[in-house]
């Protein structure tokens, strides 16, 4: 039986840390962007003011991808062993790329709501705000445990 190689499961969770959230940034941009777009859009159809707020909704999964950064880095200095690194890295970024699609999903419910109503900002980014909290954790303690 062949030996696993340490040094390589390390390098997939570090890797996988940063990859995987900045890939649920990406995915996210999917849903808020297009809603963002399109809640202008029925601003302009009604020949009202398109608010520029809306780009804070449009914006709001990106954080994301600093937070796998700052997971990636933590990472390369851990003394853990590589299975161990494996896991806490994948672990950690399909957690902060989970997170991004739903801010994601919140912020285009958020930007539709806030175009049609002009009411509601501070509300609808605390909703998506506490989403961004997870994030904040799961990246919070995978640095202490590396």
């Amino acid at each position: 039986m062949e030996e696993i190689n340490v040094a390589l499961l390390a390098a997939i969770g570090i890797g996988g840390s940063f990859g995987l959230s900045a890939l649920g940034a990406a995915l996210g941009m999917g849903f808020n962007g297009p809603a963002v777009i399109g809640a202008w859009k029925k601003c302009y159809v009604q020949n009202k003011p398109a608010p520029f707020i809306l780009t804070v909704f449009a914006g709001t999964c990106l954080t994301n991808v600093i937070y796998g950064f700052i997971v990636l880095m933590a990472l390369q200095r851990s003394s853990l062993d590589g299975g161990e690194i494996l896991a806490l890295g994948l672990g950690s970024g399909l957690t902060i790329g989970a997170v991004a699609i739903t801010q994601s999903m919140c912020s285009a419910s958020a930007a539709e709501a806030y175009a049609e109503t002009g009411k509601g900002f501070g509300n609808y980014l605390m909703v998506i705000g506490i989403a961004e909290t997870v994030s904040l954790f799961a990246m919070a303690f995978t640095m202490i445990v590396a």
